[in-house]
């Protein structure tokens, strides 16, 4: 990662994963889980701090970061996770356990595991030439996740008054530097029993 980013990773494991039928974030990827890989594949591009936001009422997945050795201070309990995604990102903005020395937050969903290290180390040295900007990778032209915030403009997430991630982008849109990459990838995600399956067959 470049020297000058310090960069703090929210994973959203909080939601309900209600398409899917099952938790997507404990599904098998990797030898680990969709979770054990995203963790991982962060760690190795050298993030200060990992954040998982966690719905604190479901044991499996505490469970999960406990075989993990994820330690009980990076987790952002989320009571409301039934509310949404936004509500989740929300609560990390807000959590108070941030190393204060983290200049830069990357959002990270459980949809998109075979993105590779590649693609997010790119990405990441285009955050660091376009460090006062929100970041995202792009494919045919469109904004896909992750997307990478400055820390006041991820701060800022917290107040927001919209209802979704994609209002706050709208609206800070003269912000936003996308980063073009040719890879269909981007635009697959894991939603449903038989996306899970394919990506498997063509990413695992």
């Amino acid at each position: 990662m470049a020297d000058s980013l310090s960069l703090g990773v929210v994973i959203l494991a909080a939601g309900a994963s209600s398409r899917m039928g099952q938790p997507k974030m404990l599904l098998p990827w990797r030898g680990t889980t969709i979770l054990g890989h995203l963790i991982s594949i962060w760690n190795e591009l050298g993030a200060s701090q990992i954040g998982v936001v966690i719905n604190p009422e479901y044991q499996p997945l505490k469970a999960e970061l406990e075989r993990l050795a994820i330690p009980s201070e990076n987790w952002i309990p989320n009571p409301n996770a039934k509310e949404g995604m936004f509500n989740s990102i929300q609560a990390a903005a807000r959590w108070p356990g941030w190393n204060p020395d983290i200049t830069h937050f990357a959002i990270g969903l459980g949809d998109q595991p075979h993105l590779t290290e590649e693609l997010l180390s790119s990405l990441l040295e285009f955050t660091n030439l376009n460090s006062t900007f929100i970041c995202q990778p792009s494919y045919g032209l469109k904004g896909r996740h992750p997307v990478l915030f400055p820390k006041d403009l991820f701060l800022s997430l917290s107040q927001s008054v919209g209802p979704t991630l994609r209002d706050f982008l709208n609206l800070h849109r003269t912000l936003i530097r996308l980063y073009e990459w040719d890879d269909q990838a981007l635009d697959f995600d894991i939603d449903t029993p038989e996306a899970y399956e394919r990506a498997r067959q063509l990413y695992e």
